[in-house]
């Protein structure tokens, strides 16, 4: 059974000990035909992933790590798993950083990493969030660049009902209004960027979620995918 796009989210749940990756897991499952809403969580990570590869570190218990199977889901997925993450903070202040980061005051509390099979109909949405992590805990390259929510690993479940309501809610609401709340918390508009190939001045997204660049000559370009940084 492969269940109903747009149904509940959360159920049934695999939680593990400990795994080498949420997503890898849940890809496994949305292969074998797992329902929709299907949810992976674990208290550890031995080889999670961010974006291009990248590991991400997190102490056992003290981080929100969770994937989800999703079928039929739309193509704005990755801002709606933005900004339900960002709500599910709780902290009005948090921004996004395009494409998948979460911020606190500069600092990333939590990434985004959406994979799947569009031709099989399903896609795996995995969401790290810094629930209750220390940063001593962290490796040293990260102690001037991540964040936390400061709280305790009792609220990590507290925290995954937040983003499940908060993410049901996005997932269901018109493109404009999804589009409107990313924009309330773009971390990036009227700022100076870069990318593997120029810089320029973020303008925010379009109705395709892709980043709109203002080049120095004035032209424009907009970007689907990749990575920018912030200039200081």
């Amino acid at each position: 059974m492969t269940g109903a796009p747009g149904g509940p989210l959360g159920r049934p749940r695999l939680h593990l000990r400990e795994t080498s990756s949420t997503n890898e897991r849940a890809r496994e499952l949305a292969a074998a035909g797992a329902p929709h809403g299907t949810l992976v969580t674990a208290g550890a990570q031995s080889a999670g992933r961010g974006r291009q590869g990248r590991a991400w570190s997190a102490p056992s218990g003290r981080a929100l790590l969770c994937s989800l199977v999703l079928r039929g889901a739309p193509r704005l997925l990755p801002l709606a798993a933005a900004v339900a993450t960002a709500e599910a903070t709780g902290r009005a202040q948090a921004r996004i950083k395009w494409p998948n980061d979460v911020l606190l005051d500069g600092r990333k509390v939590a990434g985004i990493l959406v994979e799947g099979r569009p031709q099989e109909g399903w896609a795996v949405c995995g969401i790290g969030l810094n629930v209750a992590v220390r940063t001593a805990d962290l490796p040293p390259e990260l102690h001037d660049s991540a964040g936390t929510l400061g709280l305790e690993p009792a609220d990590v479940e507290r925290v995954l009902e937040r983003l499940l309501a908060a993410l049901g809610r996005r997932l269901a609401e018109p493109p404009a209004a999804l589009l409107d709340a990313w924009r309330a918390r773009d971390a990036l508009a009227g700022r100076a960027v870069r990318w593997a190939t120029g810089e320029g001045v973020a303008r925010g997204i379009d109705g395709e979620g892709r980043l709109v660049i203002e080049r120095s000559n004035g032209g424009q370009l907009t970007l689907d995918a990749g990575e920018v940084h912030l200039l200081r």
